[in-house]
């Protein structure tokens, strides 16, 4: 299992998170916390994984700003 903490990309993170996935392990779990806004990121990065052939397991809002997702190929 891996975290990788994409919060101080802001509203940038995706071309990170897709890079992130092209080079994970198959089936290593990774979490991933970003910062959210108006939720529009909470669908894009749900697209992204899937988009990459991962499951998303789980995703949840962590406190007011920021979103985890859990993912494994």
């Amino acid at each position: 299992m891996k975290r990788y903490d994409l919060r101080h990309l802001k509203n940038e993170f995706e071309p990170r998170m897709k890079e992130i996935l092209n080079e994970h392990k198959a089936k290593e779990v990774a979490i991933f916390l970003f910062e959210i806004g108006d939720f529009t990121t909470v669908q894009r990065s749900a697209d992204l994984v899937k988009e990459a052939g991962y499951e998303l397991m789980n995703s949840l809002k962590f406190n007011e700003v920021d979103w985890t997702i859990v993912v494994k190929k």
